[in-house]
């Protein structure tokens, strides 16, 4: 095992895929200098331009090459910048790649990866902050993944990398420095479509992913000191999701919260919410709840982002309440 951040994670999972399948390459803005946040940091030194290759600022040409390219056989990985950013490739992404092998009978594949880096950081304001993972589990033909540990965007980013479908890949911006280990062994993957027990507990299930598992993980440690064991289920992609261990878990504990920080309305929780009110509706102890921010712009200032956020307390509250009756 390797300690790194969650950043370097990625950055290495890149670097060893890269030398292993040389189809796969790298585009988008600024890569040769590291990208914006330094994913990409000493990756042109070590593959050339060829491999690591500047974008022009136009994402909806940067999508349009990556899928072009993915059809023609090599496997690109797309650098947004931020999911906002990606919203100008929409058409070439939702339209082309999702679509293609459908389209053409299964004569072609587009194996690209889209990483858009998801997320409230550092008061980025409404047009760099959102989390529109539902918008892309919405949409036929397209996986879903959002990692939330330093070992998960290792391994997933590697599954990412080698499956023959269109990837969107959500990586949270606030959790670039997290630190933790990750196997230090090059064929290190961790399989889409599965969900990861974070913490065990039978009071109730919560449900969630990316940057909210941290916020979960400790609404739990405070409920433990209350007496209430809540276990943390981190779903890691969102699709396909992984449907077994949910029912599986809420069955066993009677009870659903799930939690995500994209706007509450609308958000992929309530596609959760749904299946298990549909398959578990006799065996569930209490009506399911979720904790999501409030459909508004996200603000720039500080104190207004801070009331917003998906917290610990508010996770543990909505808890509380749900055992209370």
């Amino acid at each position: 095992m390797a300690t790194m951040t969650y950043l370097e994670a990625a950055r290495t999972a890149l670097a060893e895929e890269m030398r292993r399948d040389e189809r796969v390459w790298a585009l988008g803005e600024d890569l040769g200098r590291g990208g914006v946040f330094g994913q990409y940091r000493s990756l042109a030194n070590d593959f050339g331009p060829q491999r690591i290759c500047d974008a022009p600022i136009s994402e909806a040409a940067i999508m349009g090459v990556a899928t072009g390219a993915a059809m023609a056989g090599t496997r690109p990985v797309v650098e947004m910048r931020f999911s906002d950013f990606a919203l100008c490739a929409t058409d070439e992404l939702v339209n082309q790649a999702a679509k293609a092998r459908y389209m053409f009978g299964g004569q072609t594949h587009v194996p690209l990866v889209a990483r858009l880096p998801i997320g409230m950081w550092r008061s980025s304001a409404a047009q760099h902050s959102q989390s529109l993972e539902a918008w892309y589990a919405h949409i036929p033909g397209l996986v879903v993944v959002a990692p939330a540990t330093p070992a998960d965007n290792h391994g997933l980013l590697k599954a990412a990398v080698r499956c023959d479908d269109p990837v969107v890949y959500m990586e949270h911006k606030n959790l670039w420095g997290l630190e933790g280990e990750v196997p230090d062994d090059p064929e290190h993957m961790e399989p889409l479509g599965r969900a990861r027990v974070a913490r065990e507990g039978g009071d109730l299930t919560v449900v969630t992913w990316s940057a909210a598992l941290h916020a979960s993980l400790e609404a739990a440690q405070a409920l433990s000191a209350d007496g209430v064991e809540a276990e943390v289920v981190d779903l890691r992609t969102l699709f396909p999701w992984d449907t077994d261990t949910v029912l599986e878990r809420v069955r066993r504990t009677g009870r659903l919260l799930v939690v995500h920080e994209a706007a509450r309305v609308g958000g992929f929780g309530a596609e959760i919410a749904a299946t298990v009110g549909e398959t578990l509706h006799g065996e569930l102890k209490g009506p399911v709840r979720r904790v999501g921010m409030p459909r508004v712009p996200i603000p720039y200032a500080p104190p207004l982002e801070a009331h917003l956020k998906v917290t610990p307390e508010r996770i543990a509250a909505a808890a509380r309440e749900m055992l209370a009756k």
